[in-house]
């Protein structure tokens, strides 16, 4: 069993940045890969960022040279940096891990987050 808890979250204004964090705990939490997702309200849940096994980096394509991914093996912590934030980035911002399966689906993982509320003002 794996718990996943975010922080970081917040209000700020266009063009500022954030960075949020996601905790993990559980003793097989390096056999998952971690990722971030986000929510608007009426929206679908959308794939926005992970870190794969071998290092590799993958974000969706609204916030590909913005935000930037980073995971601590040692730490267990994945973080998210977003700069130039834009109003369109406010959602609830949630961390999830995965054994396997397409990294950009949803219902490739297993564990998620409770989440934390980004809210860019414009």
């Amino acid at each position: 069993q794996l718990q996943l808890v975010e922080s970081g979250g917040g209000l700020v204004q266009a063009g500022g940045s954030l960075r949020l964090s996601c905790a993990t705990s559980g003793r097989t939490i390096n056999k998952y890969a971690l990722a971030w997702f986000r929510q608007a309200p009426g929206e679908e849940r959308e794939f926005v960022a992970t870190q794969n096994w071998n290092t590799s980096t993958y974000y969706g394509n609204s916030v590909k040279g913005r935000f930037i991914v980073s995971r601590d093996y040692a730490k267990n912590t994945i973080d998210l940096q977003m700069n130039d934030l834009k109003p369109e980035d406010t959602a609830i911002y949630h961390c999830a891990a995965r054994h396997y399966g397409p990294y950009y689906l949803t219902e490739s993982y297993r564990y998620w987050g409770q989440g934390t509320q980004v809210t860019v003002s414009s």
